[in-house]
């Protein structure tokens, strides 16, 4: 069984690699895909005083995340991001509790690599990152202003995220054990202290809102399950 599901996340990750460099990231017009919050923010949770969707932009006032209403276990997530100078944002995934969610769900990391700041962070800081353990490579992000792409695939253990078109990160929730170390050796945050094989993966999707004091803007944020 663990061999068959292997094989059916690999299938699913070739055939949205091919989809995304035939189609210039066109990955959500074929059938299945939803709007992940629905239209005009019906089908998420959040506070309107905080997050404002403009001609189809979504920004953040302050730090605080908005919430799929919706629970999900297997999927693929596709959306377009922006950053200014100094951002630190992310994408959260497998959240079963949204006020303390930091320890209980797998952040893909949101980041101004091109700032004083993030640019010497911790690798697993940084953009693309799997937040607090296991950093990105190969990526070829794009500077404030300017818009990202990313699509997450999150079948079972197995997290997958392509950023502007190309694999920069992957791993098996499994193989991270510990609270304290991940399986390369680097320390992990404090305050991830729930190892992420003991995660559970029926959860909410969330967008950070404002962190670190610098904006972070989202759009076409779509999700298509498997």
């Amino acid at each position: 069984m663990k061999n068959l599901l292997l094989v059916c996340f690999t299938l699913v990750c070739l055939i949205s690699n091919k989809a995304i460099s035939q189609n210039n990231y066109s990955t959500t017009n074929s059938k299945g895909w939803k709007n992940l919050f629905g239209k005009n923010l019906e089908f998420a949770q959040y506070d309107p005083a905080i997050w404002k969707d403009s001609s189809g932009v979504l920004t953040a006032s302050k730090d605080e995340s908005i919430w799929s209403k919706d629970m999900y276990d297997n999927f693929i997530l596709d959306l377009d991001f922006q950053t200014a100078d100094g951002t630190n944002s992310g994408v959260i995934v497998h959240a079963t509790e949204t006020k303390e969610w930091i320890p209980h769900s797998v952040e893909i990391q949101i980041a101004d690599d091109y700032s004083s700041t993030w640019s010497k962070a911790e690798a697993s800081w940084q953009c693309g990152a799997i937040f607090g353990h296991k950093p990105a490579t190969n990526k070829d992000l794009k500077k404030p202003g300017e818009w990202n792409h990313y699509t997450i695939t999150c079948i079972d253990k197995k997290i997958m995220i392509e950023l502007n078109g190309t694999l920069v990160n992957e791993c098996n929730m499994d193989d991270f054990t510990s609270s304290k170390i991940n399986p390369d050796g680097t320390k992990i945050p404090g305050w991830l202290y729930n190892p992420m094989s003991t995660l559970a993966l029926h959860g909410y999707i969330g967008l950070q809102g404002k962190h670190a004091g610098a904006p972070i803007y989202f759009k076409n944020i779509k999700i298509k399950t498997l």
